[in-house]
């Protein structure tokens, strides 16, 4: 009897000690626990939210030449005929050496801008924090020779799209050809007709198809393409051998 006593009061212990921890584990959380955990969390939605921001923003640079502008847009064309949008806040500072005071009303359509700044992926938009004026960019002239002017110094370029520019040669042009793998001095007396011809130069103020040359590279090698036309020539591109007269174009060589 007396250990039967023993066992009843040593299973209401332990009962007692079981409820305890149960309600110890189960306790409804304090007003004061809810609130911390709820800024927790908002700290937690808030950090993952920034990182997924800085990971579509990155630094970068744009060069190109302005084609519209306002008070707070720049759009540029860089040098492959891409369209650049760049965005100006208060805190996008401007630079010319032209100017001390050069700001956003300055800028104006054909100046050439460097840009460094924000980039962001998603909208493709760069936000400035430098602009500064540049100097012009060249431009790159693929093709093949349709007539030269040995006393104006000047050959025309036919290009793949149909479109042709005149090249005015200067004493400052330097002339290279790129034969069996080297690239060696060459002039303007080695320039042939149909030849296939690179060059690197900036547009004239004031005739949009002439290209004033810095370099020129003569590829005697490779054959004009099919897509070059190195028919008839456009009046207005027909350079003057300086006594009024016309040079007759030069045809490309039959292939038949």
């Amino acid at each position: 009897m007396k250990k039967l006593f023993l066992t009843l009061i040593f299973l209401i212990l332990l009962s007692v000690r079981i409820d305890n921890a149960s309600a110890l584990t189960t306790k409804t959380p304090t007003p004061t626990e809810s609130v911390l955990q709820q800024q927790v969390d908002e700290l937690k939605s808030k950090i993952a939210s920034k990182v997924a921001e800085l990971n579509l923003v990155e630094k970068r640079a744009f060069f190109g030449t302005v084609t519209d502008v306002s008070d707070t847009q720049i759009t540029l064309k860089d040098i492959g005929g891409n369209t650049k949008f760049v965005d100006v806040d208060e805190l996008t500072k401007f630079s010319s050496a032209n100017s001390k005071s050069f700001g956003i009303s300055d800028i104006e359509n054909n100046m050439t801008l460097g840009v460094l700044g924000l980039y962001n992926k998603q909208s493709r938009r760069l936000l400035a924090r430098v602009v500064n004026e540049e100097n012009k960019l060249p431009q790159f002239i693929y093709g093949a020779v349709y007539s030269l002017d040995s006393k104006e110094f000047t050959i025309t370029v036919a290009k793949e799209n149909g479109a042709r520019n005149v090249v005015d040669i200067e004493t400052v042009t330097k002339t290279f050809s790129y034969e069996e793998g080297k690239l060696v001095k060459s002039g303007f007396s080695q320039i042939k007709g149909t030849e296939s011809i690179i060059v690197i130069g900036f547009l004239d103020d004031d005739d949009k198809k002439t290209i004033t040359a810095s370099r020129i590279i003569l590829l005697p090698e490779i054959m004009a393409g099919p897509d070059i036309d190195l028919g008839p020539q456009d009046e207005d591109l027909v350079p003057s051998t300086g006594s009024g007269k016309k040079l007759t174009p030069i045809k490309q060589p039959s292939t038949k």
